[in-house]
């Protein structure tokens, strides 16, 4: 009964009410990070598939500039992410958009991860649980050490969680959110210089599912 109808309504009502408590917040970030992104907008879209596999568009604060090198290439993320995308990747700021999400239904607020489109046919069959429920803004994945685990490790905490989705299970995530938000724990301010951050699609290019 959580998992198909109390999940979905909770979920729309903390958003909601999430984002009427934190608007102030939102407001600031957005004018401070239209300046400091050096034209680049606020905001940051990204095609992923959500539940049965269904295209939407994430929206998460943009953190970095879209700054280019003499031959029109993308400057490394390190060169890119200013000092105000830093402290709202840091505290996770950049996330809370994506209550946007969850109003929509697109997201549910603890669920698997969405990733990148490329991946889907590089998931096991078992992996491939993560896509029979909403995608979340944090999950059992994300508290049990986020992008510093293995790519195999991380897709098997999303089919654990899948599997043992609960009102329980779900209370124990956002705690542990929390708690490890304000504590800076697992936080990655350049994804891109950390373990988990490599390409699924790259790392799994000899193993093709589908």
């Amino acid at each position: 009964m959580y998992k198909h109808f109390f999940k979905r309504f909770f979920d729309f009502w903390i958003a909601l009410i999430a984002l009427i408590c934190i608007s102030p917040i939102l407001i600031v970030v957005t004018i401070w990070l239209h300046f400091a992104n050096k034209g680049a907008g606020a905001f940051f879209f990204q095609e992923r598939p959500g539940k049965d596999e269904k295209i939407f568009k994430v929206i998460k604060f943009k953190s970095m500039t879209d700054e280019k090198d003499a031959e029109g290439n993308l400057l490394p993320d390190k060169d890119r992410i200013t000092p105000i995308g830093r402290f709202v990747r840091k505290t996770s700021i950049d996330e809370l958009p994506q209550l946007i999400n969850v109003l929509k239904g697109d997201m549910a607020l603890i669920g698997p991860r969405p990733l990148l489109p490329e991946y889907l046919p590089y998931y096991t069959e078992r992996e491939q649980l993560r896509h029979t429920v909403r995608p979340g803004i944090s999950g059992w994945a994300q508290v049990n050490g986020r992008n510093n685990v293995s790519w195999d490790q991380k897709l098997e905490y999303d089919a654990y969680y899948v599997e043992h989705l609960s009102f329980g299970m779900d209370i124990r995530v956002i705690l542990t959110t929390i708690r490890n938000v304000l504590g800076g724990k697992d936080v990655n301010v350049v994804p891109s210089a950390v373990k988990g951050a490599g390409k699924l699609n790259v790392e799994r290019a000899d193993r093709k599912m589908r």
